[in-house]
């Protein structure tokens, strides 16, 4: 059987890109462990070449980092964002490791030559501790913009929501953005103001809702800093069918670049029809407000990645 055809945003599906190395923590929500437990066939060249090969054929869309740790190997990460080109917008998952081998000057000085590459780093930070942590202090001198990214997993402390809150405030243009775990997220529950919703609501200002076919982010502000509440489906391909051509399409929203270089079209662990890609077909990003509230002045201060 013919594979279907392609459909996704213009601009381009979102690349995500793991990166060849691993981090030295144990999260035990990380679903990545097992495969950065085994290295065989891990290629930096290969990633390279396969950043080239998507650049090529969506060169202004979204690239993500991830891991692992990306910045557990300057040398390397430099290597990878000097193939994407400006007319990205890059984002860097990571915990911003500080040790005695890789110094917090080292890492500005990375972020400084690269400030006009990285659109934000994703950071995380816990409600348990799960990673050894740089200091807070060292958000405050990032010269690139940064969130807080934070998993609430299975009976996160719910107690500890408001001073987590608090921890971050202070740091100038700073956001939280809380995610759920995803793996047990069906396309019922996806719009569901489920227990974690109902406990924000009691502690910030809900100002609205966007979502799309695969993801939804509830907005709040919480004391002048925004706040959202990320879910998202545990897979990225929607199979949909055209009502007026008759066409089924696989409709992409992330395509992943592995350890070895590989190009899957979803996390699933299929791979990308490259050739199919070439011809897809584009659509205005179906991601859209669906509630919000009016007199609100800081509905754009989210990004929705």
């Amino acid at each position: 059987m013919a594979p279907n055809p392609y459909k996704t945003r213009i601009g381009g599906a979102t690349v995500t890109i793991f990166v060849p190395y691993d981090c030295t923590n144990h999260c035990p929500f990380c679903i990545n462990k097992e495969e950065y437990a085994h290295s065989e066939g891990f290629s930096l060249e290969h990633i390279c070449q396969s950043i080239r090969q998507m650049n090529a054929l969506t060169p202004r869309c979204d690239v993500v980092f991830t891991g692992g740790e990306p910045f557990a190997d300057l040398a390397a990460l430099q290597k990878m964002l000097d193939e994407v080109p400006s007319s990205h917008n890059i984002y860097i998952n990571t915990t911003l490791p500080v040790t005695p081998r890789q110094p917090k000057g080292e890492l500005l000085s990375f972020l400084n030559r690269n400030r006009q590459k990285i659109s934000c780093l994703n950071i995380s930070r816990l409600m348990r501790r799960y990673v050894v942590e740089s200091n807070d202090d060292l958000l405050a001198c990032l010269p690139v913009p940064l969130r807080i990214n934070c998993v609430l997993y299975q009976d996160y402390p719910s107690e500890k929501l408001v001073p987590f809150l608090n921890r971050f405030r202070p740091i100038p243009g700073v956001s939280v953005q809380f995610r759920c775990d995803y793996t047990a997220t069906t396309p019922e529950t996806l719009y569901e103001r489920d227990h974690i919703v109902q406990k924000l609501q009691q502690v910030a200002e809900f100002i609205g809702l966007e979502g799309c076919r695969m993801r939804c982010g509830f907005h709040f502000v919480y004391r002048g800093m925004p706040l959202a509440y990320h879910k998202t489906l545990p897979y990225s391909t929607i199979r949909e069918t055209d009502p007026v051509s008759g066409i089924t399409y696989d409709v992409l929203y992330d395509i992943v670049i592995k350890q070895t270089g590989t190009i899957h079209s979803d996390w699933t662990g299929v791979s990308l029809n490259l050739e199919g890609y070439r011809h897809a077909v584009y659509e205005p990003y179906d991601l859209k407000w669906l509630t919000s509230i009016s007199n609100s002045n800081h509905a754009s201060d989210f990004t929705s990645k």
